[in-house]
């Protein structure tokens, strides 16, 4: 998620390029992205509709939902924001927080959605560090750490480094984050027994999963430094729900489109059971049709399948009255949604 013009979509193609998913990164400006599909997204060089790709990172497989930053889209954003485990909030290292980045913030903290942070463009004249840092503390939320430094900012040549164990002032800036929503860490301290770095990395990740701290990485997805960073980011402080295939059918539409034919086709996240072609399954509030088709996403494109199980998102055809909101099978309970 991002205001308009962050950089979220390059991102989505730098990662899609570092998983392997792609061989050749595709411009925003040219048309060439992977999520941009639609003509006038490709014209004005905008997301306007919320797109899925697949990857993994190691043995965790990602859905990546792009979605649009511009304002007059947010309602397609709100949309997609019940169906997600956690989000990469993408802010630009020139422009620094801007108001959809404020607003976007406001709506995952409502939501508890886990959320790291991407200051993207650390290419770019002009770009900063302590200065976004500040403004992001101040503006968005006081419970961020910086995981790593940026060398030759502004310049073509522009790097994040990642701090580890060796980096001491790294390790005290995580204690003091983590001593403020840690009782744990916060005695170890006071007691004078201290807590070890491997203590440290994973009471972030238990914070970060819980939507109460925010790792903060730097890169560029034009050149794809840093991005490397945040893939580790994504795979160790993101909470993977993959829920429980064996259980009832559970899932959310977040998105409906048309097909060549006018048929509707609902994008719908899997939250627990198995769906299989020709399933009659319940949707909204007394709906009830036949899965005829199901197109599964896997390694950057829409494979058909015979079934769809849970942690998956896929595209489901046959259910007619099917809108934006419905939930398919058993609905979650307001505690499952929190």
């Amino acid at each position: 998620l991002a205001h308009v013009d962050a950089g979220k979509t390059t991102l989505t193609e730098r990662l899609l390029y570092a998983a392997g998913v792609i061989d050749e990164v595709g411009s925003v400006d040219d048309g060439t992205t992977q999520t941009d599909s639609l003509a006038l997204e490709q014209q004005r060089g905008i997301t306007i509709k919320s797109a899925v790709v697949s990857f993994a990172i190691d043995d965790v497989t990602v859905n990546l939902i792009d979605t649009p930053g511009h304002p007059d889209f947010i309602a397609e954003v709100e949309r997609v924001l019940s169906v997600l485990d956690g989000a990469v909030l993408v802010v630009s290292a020139v422009e620094g927080v801007q108001p959809q980045t404020r607003l976007l913030m406001r709506a995952l903290e409502r939501l508890r959605v886990p959320t790291l942070m991407f200051v993207n463009k650390i290419d770019r004249r002009g770009a900063g560090y302590d200065r976004v840092l500040e403004a992001i503390g101040e503006r968005l939320t006081p419970a961020i750490v910086a995981m790593g430094s940026v060398r030759r900012l502004g310049t073509r040549a522009a790097d994040s480094t990642r701090w580890g164990a060796t980096d001491a002032p790294f390790a005290v800036r995580l204690a003091d984050l983590l001593g403020e929503l840690d009782d744990s860490i916060l005695a170890a301290y006071v007691d004078g027994t201290g807590v070890s770095y491997r203590r440290l990395r994973e009471a972030l990740a238990a914070q970060s999963t819980q939507a109460l701290a925010h790792p903060v990485f730097f890169g560029s997805a034009l050149t794809g430094a840093g991005v490397e960073s945040l893939m580790a980011g994504i795979a160790e402080l993101l909470p993977a729900h993959a829920g429980d295939a064996d259980a009832p059918v559970s899932g959310t539409v977040f998105k409906v489109e048309r097909g060549p034919a006018g048929e509707k086709i609902a994008y719908v996240r899997m939250f627990s059971g198995t769906l299989r072609m020709r399933d009659r399954v319940r949707f909204g509030q007394d709906g009830e049709r036949k899965v005829t088709a199901i197109s599964v996403f896997e390694g950057g494109a829409t494979v058909r399948r015979a079934s769809v199980c849970a942690g998956e998102i896929a595209k489901l055809w046959g259910l007619g009255e099917i809108q934006i909101g419905d939930a398919i099978g058993r609905r979650r309970t307001d505690a499952e949604q929190h």
